[in-house]
């Protein structure tokens, strides 16, 4: 039967035309066909029922309601400068684009604009919606899906899933990205000197250069200046813009450094749930096809799919090749880590996944909290089981698994004690 199922495999994927839909438009996930289920969607259905009210007075207070009804933390604020949004006529240097996130909502706003917001659902990944501020005062404000923004987040760029983005380019003097400098799809291995090209940073990193606060100017022979010393260490951005309508005057250092690790995450796990459960369906569809008995297993190609993307999102989990903080670390907004670790999974002993460093690395403990969030929660069996057991043997048997051999014994000690205290993995 193994023999037969691979051949029958392979004929069915080179029987797929050239220009097939994206995989995640086919089954079994049928993205943009199939309802989904995610915060924003729960949200609007209790407007439409008339359950919750929003001061609709501006854009300003319809998104200050949002963030508090998707429970996004107004301290998670960052600001981006450079056009690189639907809206990119609202944004520039002196109106940045500002964007509040929690472990499974994003909500951006340009002023003047539409409220840019994605949620996750568990199975489809990343939804994406527009919401009109300045809709007639009869109407109920809904959340339209905007597939128009799978152009940018469900392609190359996300590696063919449905994706959020994290990007630094070098911003010319208007915001527009140069497009001859390229851009860095910035995660947790993208050293601090590649990061936050179009951003304002705030809070202090010590020597150490970005590219953020700053724009750029192209010369001639296509080489770019930039004056990234003018955009160290910045701690009032009222010097690059007016400040006063937005709520806050910061675009957090260890805010951004969440979102990027947060955004690169989802993406790893949406992409190793979606693959997993094509392979699965790919086995079962074709043992019936085959008039054979269905495997309670994944076995073979299937086998091999499913453990490979088990080590993508373990080498994610864990934090591996992790860039290293600027020397002496950094220093951000301690309301921001607050409003963040409020919602920790803790074990008995007080610690969280969520706890910072802030020194050598972002967080204490080289788990990533995506572990308790909705879309590991809700990963391909296989693959969920998969994950927790290989993770659960390299918390207890270093020796086995030297690709983390970075984690020290202390480390990977309180990984596990946090880990079984919060019901991932099981008491020993």
């Amino acid at each position: 039967m193994h023999d037969r199922l691979l051949l029958a495999l392979f004929a069915t994927l080179i029987s797929l035309p050239a220009s097939a839909d994206e995989d995640y438009e086919l089954a079994p996930i049928h993205y943009s066909s199939t309802p989904p289920k995610d915060a924003a969607q729960a949200l609007g259905q209790r407007w439409q029922r008339g359950e919750v009210s929003i001061d609709r007075s501006s854009g300003w207070t319809v998104l200050r309601a949002v963030l508090k009804q998707l429970n996004i933390p107004l301290e998670s604020q960052v600001m981006v400068f450079s056009k690189t949004s639907k809206q990119n006529d609202l944004i520039g240097p002196h109106h940045p684009r500002v964007i509040y996130f929690s472990d499974d909502a994003y909500v951006g706003y340009s002023v003047g604009g539409s409220l840019e917001v994605s949620a996750i659902d568990p199975r489809l990944g990343p939804i994406f919606y527009l919401l009109d501020p300045q809709v007639e005062a009869s109407q109920a404000l809904s959340f339209q899906r905007d597939e128009s923004c799978l152009n940018c987040h469900g392609g190359s760029l996300t590696s063919g899933v449905p994706g959020l983005l994290v990007r630094s380019v070098f911003p010319g003097p208007e915001g527009h990205p140069i497009l001859s400098q390229g851009s860095t799809l910035v995660d947790t291995t993208t050293p601090v000197s590649h990061r936050w090209g179009g951003w304002y940073v705030t809070g202090s990193h010590g020597k150490e250069l970005h590219r953020g606060n700053v724009t750029a100017i192209e010369r001639p022979d296509q080489s770019c200046e930039m004056p990234f010393e003018k955009g160290a260490n910045v701690r009032d951005l009222r010097a690059f813009f007016d400040t006063t309508p937005y709520p806050r005057s910061q675009s957090d250092i260890v805010a951004l450094m969440v979102l990027e690790h947060q955004t690169s995450m989802q993406n790893v796990l949406t992409r190793a749930h979606q693959t997993a459960l094509r392979a699965v369906f790919m086995q079962t569809s074709l043992q019936k096809e085959l008039g054979e008995p269905r495997d309670a297993q994944p076995r073979g190609s299937t086998r091999r799919i499913i453990d490979h993307c088990a080590e993508d999102v373990l080498q994610a989990l864990l934090f591996h090749h992790e860039a290293a903080l600027p020397s002496g670390g950094i220093e951000g907004a301690e309301d921001f880590q607050q409003a963040f670790t409020a919602s920790a999974h803790r074990s008995s002993e007080g610690r969280s996944l969520k706890d910072f460093q802030l020194r050598k690395r972002l967080f204490k403990h080289r788990c990533s909290y995506l572990i308790h969030g909705i879309t590991f929660r809700h990963l391909e069996p296989h693959l969920k089981q998969t994950v927790l057991s290989r993770l659960e043997c390299i918390l207890t048997d270093h020796e086995t698994a030297p690709t983390y051999a970075y984690l020290g014994k202390a480390e990977r000690g309180h990984i596990l004690r946090i880990l079984r205290d919060t019901g991932l993995l099981p008491q020993r």
